[in-house]
């Protein structure tokens, strides 16, 4: 079977249904190829299902949050910024808030009113929504006309936007095929790897706290050679049988170098509203209601019962400890410990568990102020398959949204 539209959107994900949506606002036909039944299946997940959509920032501050390749968003943000996002989306019906950290969400709190409005976008621009794998350009005489399904159909077109996701989260449809068919166009793929991702931590500590959530710490990560934080932020975390995850964790990950784990220390503040003579005021007031008792005992107001024991233990102090006889230096390494609580990273969780794909099709081979190929006409890139990427706080979204709506002004 054979169908031909003006333009053919690989992926129904964030990036590919704005494009298609825009595009057949222009008067184009459009199909979307999706392999799943529903479309934006990552969006739904997004946020802890509440879909951080954005980040209300101005275009200057939006391309210093992007850490892989920035400027090559320069014309994109401009085209489409995060203003002009949350203007669409008011526009479709959702009304938006704006929280901690300029983060938006829906006013409902929920992701699946974002699906039901692209998915309307695209619906009301007349695109064709075609359930199928794409797994093949089809390419003739170095002129690119169309694309061919896993299951031998073949839909011509003479644009075809890839916009298939990255390698996270793969059971929402990002495998990675996009990586495929810019190799077949030529395209150099620089190496994916996880970003916005758990980590792997040595030692004993965490799978002992697992499950444990905290709120209000400062998380900092320390780059060794570099002799100070590469970040640092008030916020959650959580330990998990492996090591850590959690907001702060997640964020925290896209500032490490993945192939320099060794030179970086993570270590939580669990009381940064008191300075330490602050806490040791605070811990000596807890000790006189619990003289008699042994340290092991005598925590429970000051930390979370999973953590006694590790923070007991790497105090140096003996847990049987009377309360009466630990002298000022003991509780000053306490002190320190509830301070500066460190652990090592080993790796970051498998590609699978990252939020985005870090890598992908290399930015230098596409036209930053049209997102076309530069290696074949009519071939164009939007979204997290090409190698940008930010940190947390819907500037991720804001790419596949800016790359999206600047392709479909040029097909």
């Amino acid at each position: 079977m054979s169908e031909t539209f003006d333009a053919i959107v690989v992926g129904g994900g964030a990036a590919g249904m704005c494009c298609a949506g825009f595009a057949a606002a222009r008067g184009l036909s459009v199909a979307v190829v999706e392999r799943n039944a529903r479309p934006a299946r990552k969006v739904m997940i997004t946020g802890k299902g509440r879909c951080n959509v954005t980040n209300n920032c101005d275009n200057d501050t939006f391309i210093r949050m992007v850490k892989r390749n920035g400027r090559f968003l320069y014309s994109a943000i401009h085209a489409f910024s995060t203003a002009d996002t949350m203007q669409w989306f008011t526009d479709l019906g959702v009304p938006l808030k704006t929280e901690r950290g300029n983060r938006v969400f829906p006013c409902s709190d929920k992701a699946v009113d974002i699906v039901d409005a692209l998915t309307a976008f695209v619906k009301k621009g007349g695109c064709q929504m075609v359930q199928g794998r794409c797994t093949d350009l089809v390419i003739q005489d170095a002129k690119l006309q169309g694309v061919l399904l896993e299951d031998g159909r073949v839909i011509s077109a003479p644009s075809v936007v890839v916009a298939t996701g990255g390698m996270s989260y793969p059971l929402t449809g990002s495998t990675g095929d996009g990586y495929r068919l810019a190799r077949q166009a030529g395209h150099e793929i620089v190496p994916p790897h996880p970003s916005l991702v758990p980590m792997l931590v040595a030692g004993r500590d965490c799978p002992v706290m697992m499950g444990l959530s905290l709120k209000n710490v400062t998380l900092s990560l320390l780059d060794r050679k570099k002799k100070k934080p590469v970040f640092s932020e008030l916020g959650e975390m959580l330990f998990t049988h492996f090591g850590v995850s959690g907001p702060l964790v997640l964020s925290a990950s896209a500032h490490l170098d993945y192939q320099r784990f060794p030179d970086y220390t993570l270590s939580i503040d669990l009381k940064p509203a008191l300075q330490p003579h602050q806490l040791d005021a605070r811990i000596l007031r807890d000790f006189e209601a619990n003289l008699n008792k042994d340290l092991i005992n005598a925590l429970g107001a000051l930390l979370p019962a999973k953590m006694i024991p590790v923070m007991v233990a790497r105090s140096g102090i003996p847990p049987q400890t009377k309360v009466n006889q630990i002298t000022r230096e003991q509780r000053m390494a306490l002190v320190s410990c509830i301070k500066a609580f460190t652990l090592q990273p080993v790796a970051f969780s498998p590609i699978e568990e990252a939020i985005v794909t870090s890598g992908g099709v290399q930015v230098t081979q596409v036209n930053p102020a049209t997102m076309q190929s530069k290696l074949l006409d009519g071939l164009f890139f939007a979204g997290e398959v090409l190698d940008v990427d930010a940190y947390t706080g819907g500037f991720n979204l804001q790419i596949a949204f800016s790359t999206g709506y600047l392709a479909a002004q040029h097909l």
